[in-house]
């Protein structure tokens, strides 16, 4: 899975939250939230247990200033969030993904 590609996909995905209360960038919120549920996370709380787990290598190509956002935020965020939209972004980096694994670096 190239993670680099999932943030590609999900950058231009509106933020509804209001600006002056946005600790984690959405971007963040959601590479986090999908990598973890490939990985078997079943919860908003498994969520924030793998991105604390996984921090290291997610710093690696997400802006973590404010760390891992909580199981609350994970929540929220998916509560805000257009369904459409995100369905749509995930839908076009997976088919991308699926038809050529190896060259979708």
């Amino acid at each position: 899975m190239s993670a680099r590609k999932l943030v590609e996909h999900f950058s231009g995905l509106e933020d509804p939250r209001c600006d002056g209360k946005i600790e984690h960038l959405l971007i963040n919120v959601l590479v986090i939230a999908v990598c973890a549920v490939i990985a078997g996370a079943e919860s908003w709380v498994d969520m924030a247990l793998y991105g604390q787990d996984k921090q290291d290598w997610l710093a690696s190509f997400l802006h973590l200033t404010n760390g891992v956002p909580s199981h609350d935020t994970f929540r929220r965020v998916f509560m805000m969030i257009d369904p459409e939209g995100f369905e749509s972004r995930f839908t076009a980096w997976a088919q991308a993904f699926a038809t050529n694994p190896r060259g979708y670096a």
